[in-house]
């Protein structure tokens, strides 16, 4: 018989925190810092995927490292960093957003699926990626407008992109052509891109957790009394995280290249749809065409995931209200 979230998270030594148990004031603020923090180490790896997304074929820069190569060669350092005000700007209240929805919502999931009496990876894989999924829809309506300013500025006057003085000049011009309706260029796409990697990401942690710690003798039926360290409880969660990230990048980078190249279109009027993307993208380079950029959304993927997830838990530690 499958035990409930309750008993199962002092199955596997506290290594869960529920909802409940935060202290939302300190889980928010403290939050925002140490997230910026992240933001700030794995940013230019966004940089070097979208430039990869966007080249066209006479460009010959084809690989990361060139595109790292050119970037320090004309902009220096800070050309890694093209965008990162717009981002940061958003990323705080849509991260709050995320958060939120997710730790709600995968309370109600593990209630609903309960019943259901599946073994707990399976459990946790269905509860966990119908929150991620719903985390994600949620922040959407954030993410989608700053995804669209951050892309232009990291692609601009790059493979004959339209060049900007700043996050406030590229909406502004956004707006002016298409009304608020522009800033929203690809939601269909990054909802049917971020959803469901959202919940690919969540189910693939939730369920390879649980997987690894019964390997290591810690499952429900198992004899052993003593709590995993602090130590092994960090690495079966970046192992968690590096799974994850594996198996997201490699279901969603297709539709992540196609949506990325339709927000980075300039302001032409005869802007191609995403039938025309997808036809473009055989013409040029085959199907393989639509994982461009696939290794830096791969190591950004697993390198944010890991890094977050670290950071997340290490979070929900730090805010845990002491019984």
């Amino acid at each position: 018989m499958n035990t409930p979230p309750s008993s199962r998270v002092a199955s596997f030594g506290q290594t869960e925190i529920n909802w409940d148990k935060l202290d939302k004031r300190r889980f928010y603020v403290n939050g925002a810092g140490l997230f910026t923090g992240v933001t700030v180490a794995l940013y230019p790896v966004s940089v070097v995927k979208t430039r990869l997304q966007v080249a066209s074929k006479d460009i010959a820069e084809k690989s990361a490292f060139s595109v790292v190569k050119g970037i320090l060669k004309n902009d220096g350092v800070p050309g890694l960093y093209r965008g990162f005000g717009t981002v940061i700007t958003g990323a705080v209240p849509a991260r709050i957003i995320f958060l939120t929805a997710l730790e709600t919502t995968k309370i109600s999931a593990f209630k609903l699926v309960a019943p259901l009496e599946l073994s707990e990876p399976t459990q946790a894989a269905i509860a966990n990626g119908i929150a991620g999924m719903t985390a994600s829809l949620f922040s959407q309506a954030v993410f989608v407008p700053i995804d669209v300013v951050s892309q232009k500025l990291m692609v601009q006057g790059y493979s004959g992109h339209t060049k900007y003085t700043g996050g406030i000049d590229v909406a502004t011009k956004i707006i002016k052509s298409y009304g608020v309706r522009g800033l929203y260029r690809g939601f269909g796409l990054s909802v049917m891109t971020y959803s469901p990697s959202s919940a690919a990401w969540w189910a693939s942690y939730g369920s390879s957790q649980r997987v690894i710690w019964r390997l290591l003798g810690y499952g429900n039926d198992s004899k052993a009394t003593a709590a995993p360290s602090q130590s092994k409880i960090v690495l079966v969660q970046a192992l968690g995280g590096i799974i994850a990230g594996a198996t997201a990048s490699s279901i969603t980078t297709p539709l992540d290249t196609i949506k990325t190249r339709l927000q980075v279109m300039g302001h032409q009027e005869n802007r191609p749809s995403a039938k025309k993307v997808v036809k473009d993208l055989i013409a040029q380079d085959g199907w393989k065409g639509f994982y461009r950029g696939l290794g830096p959304r791969f190591f950004s993927m697993s390198a944010w995931g890991t890094s977050m997830i670290l950071t997340y838990e290490y979070l929900k530690r730090l805010c845990a209200i002491e019984d």
